[in-house]
């Protein structure tokens, strides 16, 4: 044999993984094979073989659901454009701002008694605590000696000067000591006036022991207790007192809207204001609108702004944050439609128009004006009682058929088309096979891969001899 011929033959592994690696590789493309046809089955429907009322009508030939072989119609929602009165408002966020005072002892001494309990509301002049004043009757005493003894002198003073004063007319005295006389009682006046004065403040020192309520309000937590040296310069003070009724809320308004408010509040309207809580849902309190700052925040391009509530039921908290809704004005009469019934678009925002009788909806440009969380008002473009779709409109274009939410399901093969897909649903998004009622018990329907159906309740093909029933009890079938 020759060595080359010897060299070339493969061994026999080396024969059985060539064929082995074919193998695999047949199999693979016959799998890739197998899912393109599948994906192919599954997006491009086989085209009917026969006519209408032959194998294919109603089976997996023909085009898609829809008019003309489309997609099938899109189910939205709608609303009826209604003419009604839309509020006006500006809504923000605001701020609880109360009047706060804490109240400081104006002498010093040992606090005494505390007669106020956490959380009380209190009115204006009510005793809140008291200060030992021991040293401060004795001051008045003193004071009011003082005064008592340069009374006395200055009544002595007197009756002397008038005593020189004769003596003078009689050219008894000199008129030296006469009017030295007379200046002695202006200066024991003068000693009396302070010593009045003195007395004044020892009194006054000696009320401000008794500490009271500069305003009507509530009452917080006890700073500090009795027993303790008070003192004017205390950062804390006694006790902080915040009122609560009457209480303001302030809030920023944008610089745009500010003309608009202006004008509302220099013609003397009285612009409602109302408190709502965190989630909006519920009205806190309800009020008026009060003033602006002078001067626009440069970082935030807003304007501060101040409502009044009486906040009666109490139900407003200082430093608590409020969403705030401001009404100022009502435009009555205006056409309006939901908000998600505006689309906007290249060339500006326009609705979808629904023609009820033939579930077709046109594209139509409109105009819109003020709009509310909910609603907005259609200036130009839409008329009172046409319909719109609020939902849905995504996948919509001029002149698209539409299903209603509310519509009813079609009947069994009604407006089925030809050859839809299996398990593709009709017009109203019902599974066909399911709108009508289901098959007797036992009975089935199979077709062929020629799409014939078959089965007991199958009908026959033109042309076809019919199969023979079967007798009853056995035996022969009976002849043709």
């Amino acid at each position: 044999m020759d060595p080359m011929t010897e060299d070339a033959t493969p061994p026999p592994r080396r024969r059985l993984s060539r064929r082995a690696s074919l193998l695999g590789a047949i199999i693979a493309l016959a799998a890739l094979a197998g899912l393109g046809w599948l994906a192919w089955d599954l997006t491009h429907p086989a085209t009917a073989t026969t006519a209408a009322g032959g194998p294919g009508a109603g089976g997996r030939g023909g085009g898609r659901a829809g008019p003309g072989g489309g997609a099938p119609p899109t189910t939205v929602g709608t609303a009826v454009a209604e003419r009604t009165d839309v509020p006006v408002v500006l809504e923000a966020l605001g701020t609880v701002t109360a009047s706060t005072v804490t109240v400081r002892p104006q002498v010093s001494g040992v606090l005494k008694d505390v007669l106020y309990h956490e959380g009380q509301m209190v009115n204006a002049g009510q005793l809140l605590a008291t200060i030992d004043p021991r040293q401060f009757e004795m001051a008045v005493q003193q004071a009011s000696g003082q005064r008592l003894r340069d009374e006395a002198q200055l009544d002595a003073a007197r009756v002397t000067l008038q005593r020189f004063q004769t003596l003078l007319a009689q050219d008894s005295i000199a008129r030296q000591d006469v009017d030295t006389q007379a200046a002695l009682v202006k200066q024991l006046e003068g000693s009396v006036i302070t010593d009045r004065a003195n007395e004044g403040t020892a009194r006054l020192n000696l009320s401000y022991t008794r500490i009271t309520s500069p305003i009507s309000g509530r009452v917080g937590l006890r700073v500090v207790d009795p027993g303790n040296l008070v003192s004017s310069g205390d950062a804390n003070g006694i006790v902080v007192i915040t009122r609560l009724s009457p209480i303001d809320v302030e809030f920023a308004i944008p610089q745009d809207r500010v003309a608009e408010v202006q004008a509302r509040a220099s013609k003397g309207a009285q612009l409602p204001v109302t408190a709502l809580d965190r989630t909006r849902t519920d009205v806190l309190e309800t009020g008026t609108f009060l003033t602006l700052d002078n001067v626009v925040d440069t970082q935030t391009g807003t304007v501060r702004a101040k409502a009044r509530f009486s906040n009666t039921k109490h139900t407003l908290f200082p430093a608590q944050f409020v969403n705030v809704r401001l009404l100022l004005r009502t435009i009555e009469g205006a056409v309006a439609v939901p908000v998600t019934a505006v689309r906007h678009g290249t060339n500006g925002e326009y609705v979808y128009v629904l023609d009820v009788p033939s579930r077709t909806v046109a594209m139509r440009p409109v105009t819109r004006g003020q709009a509310t969380a909910d609603k907005v008002i259609i200036t130009s473009g839409l008329k009172v009682g046409e319909t719109v779709v609020t939902e849905g409109a995504d996948r919509l274009k001029d002149g698209s058929r539409v299903v209603l939410q509310g519509d009813q399901p079609a009947a069994p093969g009604a407006g089925r088309p030809a050859g839809g897909r299996r398990g593709q649903g009709n017009a109203a998004g019902i599974p066909e096979g399911q709108a009508g009622s289901p098959p007797a018990e036992g009975q089935r329907r199979f077709r062929n891969r020629q799409g014939a159906p078959t089965g007991p309740d199958a009908a026959p093909e033109a042309g076809a001899t019919p199969p023979r029933p079967r007798q009853q009890g056995g035996g022969a079938p009976p002849p043709q």
